[in-house]
């Protein structure tokens, strides 16, 4: 159901494997937030990719059938999915979607936790719960709405209309869109630069993004100040601030 692949030291590659759609049921979402919980607390944590088995489907979104035949699971279902979308916007590494297929409902609000998105050419996005009588989750279209503007998150959010790769792309939904035979090794490349930053830096940066638009101005300039405290002491961003002013040095006498 959910394929675990450690391509090194410190990336991993996650692989929802449930035919035909890969829809998220109750037991899938609660493994995808396990997994990312246990990786978090490993001290190297691993850059994760997050993709579908197949050439069809990402995923499905949330398994309607789960929901139909027992309208009880509906909210232990929801609980464990905003547990799984704070465990993605939490996650402190670089956190990668390869989107090989439709990424629709639920599985939209999993590309749009990410960091960084490949899509190959052929895959497709929407939310078309207003047209099956659901709503995504509510943290999932604040999120819509953060990442592509209001606008474009109401133009998913109210039509339930697919769109392509190239569109999602245009309103900034996807980073790069690929053939389908290269999107795993592209993704690869990206996750393994985004994984040699310095680490505290990057998961600084996130944090920020993550929580700046619930912080009032003081509350901006006191973590302005703790994070420059914490980074200005530390060895390796010394290090790369000294390689730094060595490399204009070099360049000025060039």
């Amino acid at each position: 159901m959910l394929r675990m692949d450690r391509l090194s030291t410190t990336l991993v590659r996650l692989t929802m494997d449930r035919p035909p759609a890969n829809a998220l049921t109750l037991d899938l979402i609660q493994a995808l937030a396990d997994d990312l919980a246990r990786f978090g607390e490993e001290a190297e944590a691993p850059a994760v990719i997050l993709t579908g088995a197949g050439g069809r489907f990402f995923s499905a979104g949330g398994d309607i059938r789960e929901i139909t035949i027992n309208a009880k699971a509906a909210i232990p279902r929801m609980r464990a999915f905003h547990r799984l979308l704070t465990a993605l916007e939490r996650y402190r590494c670089p956190l990668l979607c390869a989107v090989n297929g439709y990424a629709v409902g639920g599985a939209l609000e999993l590309v749009l936790f990410a960091d960084h998105v490949v899509a190959s050419d052929g895959a497709k996005f929407g939310f078309p719960e207003i047209n099956h009588g659901l709503l995504p989750a509510a943290k999932g279209m604040r999120q819509a709405m953060n990442r592509l503007g209001r606008r474009a998150a109401e133009r998913l959010l109210y039509s339930g209309e697919l769109v392509s790769a190239q569109e999602a792309q245009a309103i900034g939904l996807v980073d790069e869109i690929v053939s389908f035979s290269d999107l795993q090794d592209r993704t690869r490349v990206v996750a393994e630069t985004l994984r040699l930053k310095d680490m505290h830096l990057f998961s600084a940066i996130k944090r920020t993004f993550n929580d700046a638009a619930q912080m009032t101005d003081d509350e901006l300039e006191e973590r302005s100040l703790s994070d420059m405290q914490e980074y200005l002491n530390r060895e390796e961003t010394a290090a790369a601030r000294e390689r730094f002013l060595q490399r204009k040095t070099r360049q000025q006498h060039g």
